[in-house]
Parts: structure tokens; C-alpha cells; sequence
């Protein structure tokens, strides 16, 4: 029998020759492709890092360039009828995105035009009295009608850099403009032109300076145009994937809402509908499962650079953590001229759209827990000073939870709710306590669960930790004479309909618990 023949992965992988030319697993997006290169147009794609978009942009290249000699056995060498060959050329712009002052970012500019153009003719004058832009329209106007392809790739990258620096973001935008006006003007000889960029930066005028410009971000048609559904992991990966079954010893089905829930659950269309996977995470787990699920996506850097960015306290308050947030369409597109923090962090994928709602709004939430749990243990070090839960000796919460008793188990919540700064982060109400109580919880891994609606859930906390399930339910007194008997209410019908069938499953722990603002820890916990 004829041994089936594995392909490699193409972890790490950006340029499309050199995916073909390894013999890499390539999960075929041409027809989306095709549907866009078939027809003149210049387009705009933003999607969050490590998602794909280099190996985008590279396949483009050699489309337009060698036209169908690397796409074969793939969907779109029976569409594409097109035997042109094109004047392309590929600018990353993320090459240009180190300086420190608006003469050193524009010298880094030029030298990436001049770089890049001259592969297909440019020939720069330095010295001449005429700027580089404007010796590049003129070349520019030499070209015949409908010759030239125009990649770009982290288009924002410069911006990104000096976000928060007004006047050096400002210079850098006015560089910028001046590119794409370029391009404008010279509009006759453009065949394609394709941007792609993590932030959605409305401000540096693509749509003023280079009119027609199509955003593709939130379009339905491309809401898989990069990432993988999980039809295309289980299609495309099927060696891996039962590799991954025997080292884990999991069945296919639970390895696979395993992989889902870890990292999935990005949607990047308005409908709400299309949910694709993180392609770095999923090929770093294919690659080494025995590691279990780790956070590959979020551990590849930019975190830290971001959050600093942020504008509002609101956003970076560990009690935001589980609160649900909503960005209307416009907002999100940055059609105001300026760009919010639940707009940055969900273009940047911290945030995802879970549904449409009314009135052209859409609800967010984490994508999946590898983002959850990521999110939580920043949260859980802004609370405690840079610190680590393990560093203040709360750090056997999820063994506690499984085993412990409930003394152990409020002795631990305490050593953690005392180290935290309350100076920065005060406990001001029950939603607040329970908020910081989340966050600790799911910077551990452990699985929070929503409550019912109807059951006041700013006070009450569900977890499962192994076979146990707890349910905490939390009270806030200032003094130490307060009695749980007056501050803990002990309605029983509102308990039954909050435990519904539950009432009798093993393993299911209820817990009172009263927390002393004075005192700053749990100070009194009943259970049952």
C-alpha cells in the first residue's frame, strides 16, 4: 500500500514561492482570490498580527507577476484566464517604522520607495532639486495604462509606532499622504492595488488622498480570506490533527471544540457568522501537542506597546474584564477621524465581534480562552503592582478549588484580594469585587462560568475547577461587626431558581462569602 504523503507545515512561512517550493501545506484561499484579482480595483484589508496577511500579499506578487506557474492543483488555476504579466511591487512597510523624528522617518520612506520601485524602472536623482515624490509621479506617469501592481504590506506599521506622540504621528501621516497621493494621481497605470494593515487608521487619508478606495475589513465575502475555519483544520490538516488525537489521548471531537474554544471564535465580519481559527496558535499547537494549549498568539509580542496606547482608564481596569462592551459600525471604522480604545483593541483581535445588534451596533467579547486568559493575567498584574499571583502566595487557586476546603479556599482569595493596590484599584462595590475575583480565576485557566441573566449576576460568580462547581455569591460590609445573618441575603426562592436542577449535583459547592472594605479580605463565609 503507497504510504500517503505528509506535507509540512508552514509555520513561519510567509512568501507563497517559498511555501510551494518546501512543499507546504498551503489551505487554498484562491478562489477568494480570484474574486478580487479578477478586476481592476485597490482595497484595503485589516486584520489583527500573525494572521496571514504577508502570505496574502505574497501570493498576490506571484499571481500578477508569473501568473498561474505556482498555483497548480489549487482553485483558482481553472478561474484565472489572465496571461499578463505585471510591473509589481511589494513595500513592507513595517521596514520603515523605527525613527525618532519626522526628517529620520522620511529618509526611511524614500529609501523604501526608491528600494522597491527601482526593481521595475525607477531611476531616483538624488540631490536634484526635485523632491522624491515628485520624481517618482513623474516616472510614474511614464507607464502604460493598467501596467502596475501595488502591494503593501503593514501599511500602518509607521503610525502604529508613534501612536500617542500627536505631532510625530501627525508628520508621519503627512509622509504618508504624500504616498498615496502619489499613487492618485497616477491612478491611469494602476491594475491592482492591495494595503493591508493591522489598525484601521482613518486619519491617514486613504480614502481622501486615493479616492475609491474598497474596505474589505468587515465584508462577509473575504470574512475568511485569512485565518482557518475549522472545516479547512480539519480538511487541510487531517495528519496532524490525528497525530495530535494520539499524544493527547482525546477523541477527534473533543480535540477539535478544544482547539475552537482555545483559538477560534474570531469573526471579522458584520454578519457575525464566519468564526475562524488563529493560524499561528494552530500551527504551533499542530507542531508540538504534547505542549497542550498554549498561548502562541498572544505571547508573539505587541501586547505590551498596545496597552500602552490606550487612552482611557476605562479600558484598562481589571474590573472591564468581563463587562460587556458594544462599538457601533462607524466607530469601529474610525469614520469619526479618530480611533477608540474598544476600536484599536478590536481591530488588533484582544476583542471580537460575537453578534450584529440593532441600530448598526456590535457586540464584543474575548475571541477564545487563549485571549480570555491572556487578557486576565494582565489584568491581574495591573492589580497587583507587576506582580504574579504565585509572588503574593495565592498562586494554587485552581488545585485549591479541585481538592481543598472552603477555609483553604477563602484563605487563598485573601491572600490575593490583600496584595492588591488599592490605591489604583479600590473595591468599591460588589460588581468590583467580583470583577477582580473573575480575573483572578481566569488568569489561572480556570473556567468562569456566565450566570443566568435574571439572577443579579453583579454578585454572583460560577466556577468549575476539576469535578467541583462553585458558586459564589458576594457581600461587601464596612465594618467587621456586621453579621453575615444581616448582609448576606438568604432568600430561598431566589436560590432555587439560580441552582434550578443543580440543587443535588455532586461536586456542586454554594458559598456566602462577606468581604470587610476596612479590612480589605473575606471576613466571614457560609456555605450552603
Amino acid at each position: 500500500m503507497e504510504q500517503k504523503r505528509i506535507q509540512n507545515l508552514p509555520l513561519g512561512t510567509s512568501d507563497f514561492s517559498a511555501l510551494r517550493l518546501a512543499d507546504e501545506i498551503y489551505v487554498d484561499k484562491t478562489e477568494l482570490i480570484y474574486e478580487l484579482a479578477s478586476q481592476k480595483g485597490k482595497y484595503l484589508f485589516v486584520r489583527p498580527r500573525r494572521f496571514g496577511k504577508s502570505l496574502l500579499i505574497s501570493t498576490f506578487e506571484s499571481l500578477f507577476k508569473y501568473g498561474l506557474k505556482e498555483f497548480r492543483g489549487l482553485a483558482i488555476e481553472g478561474l484565472y484566464k489572465n496571461e499578463t504579466k505585471y510591473l509589481v511591487v511589494k513595500l513592507d512597510f513595517s521596514e520603515a517604522k523605527y525613527f525618532s523624528s519626522p526628517e529620520e522617518f522620511s529618509e526611511r520612506l524614500a529609501s523604501l520607495i526608491v528600494r522597491n520601485f527601482s526593481r521595475v524602472g525607477f531611476s531616483y536623482v538624488p540631490g536634484s532639486a526635485e523632491s522624491i515624490f515628485y520624481q517618482w509621479s513623474e516616472w510614474l506617469k511614464t507607464l502604460d495604462s493598467n501596467s502596475l501592481v501595488v502591494l503593501v504590506d503593514e501599511y500602518d506599521s509607521p503610525l502604529t509606532y508613534c501612536l500617542g506622540q500627536e505631532e510625530l504621528f501627525a508628520a508621519v501621516r503627512e509622509q504618508l499622504s504624500k504616498f498615496y497621493a502619489g499613487l492618485s494621481a497616477n491612478e491611469r497605470v494602476l491594475r491592482f492595488v492591495f494595503v493591508t494593515g493591522i489598525i484601521l487608521f482613518d486619519e491617514v487619508c486613504l480614502s481622501s488622498e486615493f479616492g475609491h478606495f474598497t474596505d474589505l475589513s468587515l465584508d462577509p465575502r473575504y470574512g475568511s480570506l485569512v485565518g482557518f475555519t475549522r472545516g479547512e483544520v480539519e480538511g487541510y490538516f487531517e495528519n496532524y490533527i490525528e497525530k495530535s488525537e494520539k499524544e493527547l489521548s482525546i477523541s477527534r471531537d473533543d480535540l477539535m471544540k478544544q482547539l475552537v474554544a482555545q483559538y477560534g471564535g474570531y469573526c471579522f465580519e458584520e454578519t457575525g457568522s464566519t468564526k475562524v481559527l488563529a493560524p499561528w496558535s494552530l500551527l504551533n499547537f499542530l507542531a508540538q501537542s504534547s505542549r497542550d494549549f498554549q498561548a502562541y498568539w498572544f505571547e508573539t509580542g505587541g501586547t505590551a506597546s498596545l496597552l500602552k496606547c490606550l487612552k482611557t482608564q476605562a479600558v484598562k481596569a481589571p474590573e472591564e474584564f468581563s463587562r460587556e462592551k458594544r462599538i457601533s459600525r462607524s466607530e469601529l471604522l474610525g469614520v469619526s477621524g479618530s480611533l477608540s480604545d474598544i476600536a484599536l483593541l478590536t481591530q488588533a483581535g484582544y476583542l471580537t465581534i460575537k453578534a450584529p445588534e440593532p441600530g448598526e451596533t456590535f457586540l464584543l467579547d474575548y475571541p477564545n480562552l487563549e485571549v480570555r486568559r491572556s487578557m486576565a493575567r494582565l489584568y491581574a498584574e495591573q492589580l497587583l503592582d507587576g506582580r504574579i499571583p504565585g509572588q503574593v502566595g495565592a498562586g494554587p487557586i485552581v488545585e485549591t478549588l479541585s481538592e481543598g476546603s472552603l477555609e483553604f479556599v477563602v484563605f487563598v482569595l485573601n491572600r490575593f484580594l490583600s496584595a492588591i493596590n488599592y490605591h489604583k484599584h479600590p473595591v468599591k462595590d460588589v460588581a468590583t469585587l467580583r470583577a477582580y475575583v473573575q480575573v483572578y480565576f481566569a488568569a489561572a485557566g480556570l473556567d468562569v462560568i456566565e450566570e443566568p441573566e435574571d439572577i443579579n449576576p453583579r454578585n454572583k460568580l460560577k466556577v468549575k475547577a476539576g469535578r467541583r462547581e462553585w458558586i459564589f455569591d458576594f457581600r461587601i460590609v464596612k465594618a467587621l461587626k456586621d453579621t453575615l445573618e444581616h448582609n448576606v441575603d438568604t432568600d430561598e426562592r431566589m436560590e432555587k431558581t439560580y441552582l434550578g436542577d443543580q440543587g443535588g449535583q455532586k461536586g456542586l459547592r454554594r458559598v456566602k462569602l462577606v468581604f470587610s472594605t476596612g479590612a480589605r479580605q473575606f471576613v466571614q463565609w457560609l456555605e450552603g
